[in-house]
C-alpha cells in the first residue's frame, strides 16, 4: 500500500491570480458538481457495486443477482432502485420478469476508470 504521508500547509502569502482565475473559468456550475457528488455517493456502497460489477457480463433479473450475492430479493430490489434513480441502470420487463442491465457505456468507463485507480495504489 502506499505512503499517504502528511498533508503540509502552504506558508506563501501570495495569491496567484492567474491561476485562481483558470481555475474559476474552467469550474463547472455549482448544480453540475452537485450532481457529480452525488453521482459519485451512489459508488459509496460494496453492495452497488457488485451489482454493476455483476450487469458488467450481461443483463440479469433480481433473482439471479440477489443468488449471486446471497442477499434477499428485497435488498436487492431497494439497491437496485437506488442505481435506476442515478440512471447507473436501466430494465426491461419480459412477461413476470424484469432484467437489468447497465444504462449506458459510461458507467463501465466510470467503474473502470475507478478499478484502474485503486489498483494503481495497491501495486505502488
Amino acid at each position: 500500500m502506499c505512503d499517504m504521508g502528511e498533508i503540509r500547509d502552504c506558508i506563501c502569502e501570495e495569491v496567484h491570480e492567474e491561476l485562481v482565475c483558470k481555475a474559476k473559468e474552467k469550474m463547472p456550475e455549482d448544480e453540475t458538481l452537485y450532481d457529480l457528488a452525488e453521482l459519485f455517493k451512489v459508488f459509496g456502497d460494496t453492495t452497488r457495486i457488485k451489482i454493476l460489477y455483476a450487469l458488467f457480463s450481461s443483463e440479469m433479473c433480481v433473482c439471479d443477482i440477489a443468488d449471486l450475492l446471497g442477499m434477499t430479493h428485497s435488498a436487492i430490489s431497494h439497491q437496485l432502485r437506488v442505481l435506476k434513480q442515478a440512471r447507473l441502470v436501466k430494465f426491461r420487463r419480459e412477461g413476470k420478469t424484469v432484467y437489468y442491465s447497465l444504462d449506458d457505456n459510461h458507467i463501465s468507463q466510470i467503474f473502470n476508470c475507478g478499478l484502474s485507480h485503486i489498483q494503481e495504489i495497491y501495486n505502488k
